[in-house]
């Protein structure tokens, strides 16, 4: 079946909205509820996240192809799978889910709508896991979408789940998440200063995950 632009567009701006609106408002949830413990609070915003992940990946992938992220839209539309006119829609609804996502999470909290976060994330260590966490990702969807593409939702879900404790920035891994979650002063968010390192080391993760795929899958 084949689905309309529009379609397409507002399946990644809903996907990527239900995403961050999950990663927020767990983050809150786990902090509310974790009693000072972040190790717990880190636990619940990961299963939820997970979990979201594969609920989203599996109902939305027929019809966008489920990107949420523009790091994996480049990737895509580096291989040439999609095109520039329909990467830079996808990037534009990501951002835009992405912040309502934010704001939706703020308001069920009853926590500030517009928010600035201040909460650090920097210093070369941190620069290094987002280029590690997002490599990972785009590896594992390239390698899922060739290899076994009927568990790409479960592969994506667990990845992150995993990544979330493997790394130190605990993978962001998504330059329209990175965005979001600097409006977010939460147990989640990130200061505009340092997300901005955080998107150039996704970019450049998702570029060698790119290539080194292209290589390592393909049949000689």
């Amino acid at each position: 079946m084949t689905y309309a632009p529009a379609q397409k567009y507002a399946a990644e701006w809903l996907g990527t909205a239900l995403l961050l609106t999950t990663v927020i408002g767990s983050g809150i949830m786990g902090e509310q509820l974790s009693g000072g413990n972040v190790a717990i609070a880190l636990l619940g915003n990961t299963i939820a996240t997970g979990a979201i992940l594969y609920v989203l990946i599996a109902c939305l992938a027929p019809l966008s192809g489920a990107h949420f992220n523009p790091a994996v839209t480049l990737s895509f539309y580096l291989r040439r799978e999609i095109s520039a006119r329909d990467a830079l829609f996808y990037v534009i609804m990501q951002i835009f889910g992405a912040l309502l996502g934010v704001w939706l999470a703020h308001f069920m909290f009853e926590e500030q709508i517009f928010q600035i976060s201040q909460k650090m994330r920097a210093g070369p260590a941190q620069f290094v896991s987002e280029s590690v966490a997002t490599f990972g990702l785009v590896f594992v969807i390239l390698a899922g979408v060739t290899l076994r593409p009927k568990a790409v939702p479960m592969i994506v879900g667990l990845y992150i789940t995993a990544a979330y404790w493997f790394t130190s920035s605990t993978s962001f891994a998504n330059p329209a998440v990175s965005i979001a979650r600097s409006l977010s002063d939460t147990f989640a968010g990130i200061r505009p200063a340092d997300a901005v390192f955080f998107i150039i080391a996704q970019i450049i993760g998702a570029v060698i995950a790119t290539y080194f795929a292209r290589w390592l899958l393909l049949k000689r």
